[in-house]
């Protein structure tokens, strides 16, 4: 017997974290399932671009940090090398690689609360996400020791960084590094072939190749797509083309090869450090640059980075003043978001809080 049923508009949101920030849906449907939804995001209401410009060049570099804040050392690298480019300042070569060591802790870092929320999402309350952040704070504990603070670190500057590594650092990387491959395979027996989780993943919210390039996805979206795009490779900056990693991808495009590229994506950050721990050079880590005076030629540049959740860029105009005239900055979290709607028509509701999972988002990036 067919049941006639008239369309509910139901509100999901915005509740931190479940739907992780200043984020709603207004979904229409009919019974369970999803048959037209549209996301409302962009509204946190930080103007951080127009902060840019009210600030000089150096004291908008604490502001990236709140940005994807749970990636902050690449948000201050991504902006750095935008300035850097603007004003052909130099970098030497011991922070650049230094540079690297953090932004690839920083994607362990990311990976792990972006896998360990997920999998609250899909109803595994706790226990992955606290076998997670007993790692990320080993991580956490890294970045202290170099900047002093634990979450927005302020630790880039124009021709290289704030300072050098701490004398007990190294060795504490190597102790970290060393233990992480096994912390990942302790996560692959507990999740990779559970029931549970593949029930709830496997050909859930599927984004074709096609549809994730239309919409210009990138990062672990894109790549869980299929598709083996990865700024590291194809636009190679800093001194990544020194080094050999893998592009890992999924096959289908669905929340589970989403959750996979995230754990092998970390599998090849542990393999970078300990590639630019085994190259890492002495000298100075930061250039004679007079940055608190820095007046950049007028002109414009776009400068990018793989953050851990796609590319990451800052677009910046210069008029030869001390701060920016023009600031945009190209946030992952707001470009992933544009085909949420394509992945969820015709789900229930319960599969939507596992596909807006997969797709990783941090909504100080969205802001707009």
């Amino acid at each position: 017997m067919v049941m006639k049923t008239e369309p509910l508009v139901l509100n999901i949101g915005p509740a931190h974290p479940s739907t992780h920030g200043v984020f709603r849906m207004r979904a229409t449907l009919d019974g369970e399932v999803i048959i037209d939804v549209e996301p409302i995001f962009g509204y946190l209401h930080r103007g951080i671009e127009k902060l840019a410009e009210e600030r000089t060049y150096q004291q908008f570099i604490p502001l990236t940090d709140r940005l994807d804040y749970v990636s902050a050392m690449g948000n201050n690298m991504a902006y750095c090398m935008a300035v850097e480019k603007l004003a052909a300042i130099p970098v030497p070569e011991r922070a650049e690689y230094i540079r690297v060591i953090m932004a690839e802790l920083q994607r362990i870092a990311s990976h792990l609360i972006a896998v360990g929320s997920f999998l609250n999402d899909c109803g595994a309350f706790m226990t992955p996400i606290l076998y997670m952040v007993r790692e990320r704070e080993k991580i956490v504990d890294l970045f202290e020791m170099v900047s002093g603070q634990r979450l927005t670190y302020n630790y880039m500057r124009f021709g290289g960084l704030s300072q050098d590594v701490p004398d007990e650092f190294l060795p504490a990387l190597r102790k970290f590094i060393d233990q992480m491959p096994r912390y990942l395979d302790e996560y692959d027996q507990l999740l990779k072939e559970n029931e549970i989780l593949l029930a709830r993943t496997k050909g859930v919210g599927i984004l074709s190749k096609e549809t994730a390039i239309n919409c210009s996805m990138t990062g672990p979206m894109l790549r869980g797509s299929g598709v083996p795009w990865d700024l590291r490779k194809a636009d190679p900056y800093s001194v990544y083309s020194r080094f050999e990693f893998d592009i890992p991808c999924g096959a289908r495009g669905d929340s589970y090869d989403r959750y996979r590229v995230r754990v092998e994506e970390m599998r090849q950050s542990v393999r970078i450090i300990r590639q630019a721990m085994e190259q890492l050079p002495v000298g100075p880590v930061r250039s004679k640059t007079p940055v608190m005076l820095i007046r950049p030629p007028a002109g414009e540049v776009y400068s990018h980075v793989e953050s851990p959740k796609g590319e990451l860029g800052f677009y910046l105009v210069s008029d030869g003043s001390i701060a920016p005239y023009r600031c945009h900055i190209r946030g992952p979290s707001f470009i992933n978001l544009t085909a949420l709607r394509e992945m969820i028509v015709g789900w229930k509701v319960a599969d939507a809080i596992v596909i807006f999972g997969s797709i990783d988002i941090v909504m100080g990036e969205v802001d707009r």
